[in-house]
């Protein structure tokens, strides 16, 4: 599926026209496009390289970057807590209801980011490195590019509390779903045309079991759903709970091409989580979900500035917090 050639081609592709401004977070620091130019001259190159490798060897591992970084700046902001691995002084993220025995890919930034210390010992947070690899993911998958701006710091702390009250779940209403990404400064339209990472990745069976023979308590299937989708899933998925941790693609129709079809399953009633298909039942977001499913241009456009929103919510600058040497715990 990916070819040295592939990776050479992408390295000569060019930023599209950035402002000279950079981006502020709350505290008035700033991130700049330029950050690394002189301190690590050669990140661009040892991030894309450590992503593409990781793909050869594994062909989820895009979604699954995506989703570390998305994870990371939905709580407490975009500061490489998800990370950390727990300690005696407190519970980190990574075993939080929505990321236990789910969210995947540390050996990969563990590895970049070790490539990257032997080029600039302590020069890169693992936030920036986590959000770089994020780019690169997608871009590789045949998604759009999106210009990253540098200069985060990295927690001190992570805490799974928190995790477990910011992360939106794929079984709440699209109104609470809304309202956690109102609460990071993100709106309507970012909460929809995010929603479109999932045209590549997987869900777990008890993500969406619900969906298949009781939904809402009904003791039926969700109307909502296709029929041969829906008979599909009960084979895949079956009334067990042994099935539970079974896997089955956000989007059968291009499960690791970064595109559209999403949207396109959205309208034909295709949705594998219910929090996905909710997007064409409210009429508050069906409308969108219409024009990105008809306009792939208009859905990598607004992807691309949504991304930017995401990596900046939050960000640690100044003294707020540390260049970690190894990204699993604090110096």
């Amino acid at each position: 599926m990916y070819t040295p050639s592939a990776l050479f081609c992408i390295v000569l592709y060019l930023a599209p026209s950035i402002s000279a401004s950079p981006y502020y977070d709350k505290s008035g620091g700033p991130l700049a496009y330029n950050f690394y130019d002189k301190s690590c001259p050669n990140l661009f190159m040892i991030v894309r390289w450590g992503v593409w490798e990781a793909l050869q060897n594994d062909t989820r591992i895009a979604a699954s970057l995506l989703r570390l970084h998305f994870h990371d700046c939905f709580v407490d902001g975009c500061d490489g807590s998800v990370l950390l691995d727990d300690t005696n002084s407190f519970k980190g993220e990574k075993n939080a209801f929505p990321n236990r025995n789910s969210i995947r890919g540390f050996e990969v930034i563990d590895s970049i980011k070790a490539d990257v210390e032997k080029s600039c010992p302590s020069a890169v947070s693992c936030a920036d490195v986590l959000a770089l690899a994020a780019r690169e993911a997608i871009v590789l998958s045949g998604g759009p590019f999106w210009p990253v701006s540098f200069g985060r710091l990295d927690g001190l702390t992570a805490s799974e509390k928190s995790a477990n009250e910011q992360l939106p779940a794929p079984f709440e209403p699209l109104q609470n779903i809304t309202a956690k990404f109102v609460a990071k400064g993100l709106d309507l339209k970012d909460m929809v045309v995010l929603s479109g990472a999932h045209t590549i990745g997987f869900a777990q069976c008890l993500t969406f079991k619900n969906r298949l023979f009781n939904f809402k308590g009904s003791g039926k299937p969700d109307p909502s759903l296709d029929s041969s989708m829906l008979s599909s899933l009960q084979t895949t998925c079956p009334n067990v709970d042994k099935s539970n941790s079974k896997l089955a693609p956000l989007d059968s129709q291009s499960m690791y091409r970064f595109d559209n079809t999403y949207y396109k399953n959205l309208m034909n009633k295709n949705g594998l989580l219910e929090s996905d298909q909710a997007l064409v039942l409210d009429p508050k977001t069906a409308a969108m979900v219409e024009d990105y499913s008809t306009d792939p241009f208009l859905f990598s456009k607004d992807f691309s500035a949504s991304m930017v929103k995401l990596g900046n919510i939050g960000v640690l600058t100044g003294q707020g917090g540390e260049i970690r040497k190894k990204c699993r715990s604090v110096n």
